[in-house]
């Protein structure tokens, strides 16, 4: 897949928690991503965070073991795949019963190649 020049950071903001067809919606996120054929996805988990609800801060601290982090799913393509993607997104949150926040933003794209295996 040649990937470059104009594109879309899609963002997804949702909670370690959030499930969507009985696994965890970042794991179904990234699944659903690869099975449409999007260029790669990356999940990141956060070490403090609230949400829209501003109810709890949730923290990994020792002393505070949270059970429900902040999660960012990160997906770059071209701007037709990802506003394609944005409808899916949005119908997997509503699924999970998760608020969650979609955001994305231009990008441009100087390299993506796969790497060699050795």
């Amino acid at each position: 897949m040649k990937l470059e020049g104009e594109g879309k950071l899609l963002r997804i903001f949702i909670g370690e928690a959030d499930r969507c067809d009985h696994k965890p919606l970042y794991e179904a996120l990234v699944l659903k991503a690869k099975e449409t054929g999007l260029a790669g996805v990356t999940v990141f988990r956060g070490i403090m965070g609230f949400g829209a609800d501003s109810r709890f801060v949730h923290t990994a601290k020792i002393l505070r073991l949270s059970e429900d982090l902040p999660v960012v799913v990160e997906i770059v393509d071209t701007n037709e795949k990802i506003d394609a993607f944005v409808a899916v997104t949005g119908e997997m949150l509503e699924r999970a019963g998760s608020g969650g926040l979609i955001t994305e933003e231009p990008v441009h794209v100087i390299r993506y190649a796969p790497g060699h295996k050795h």
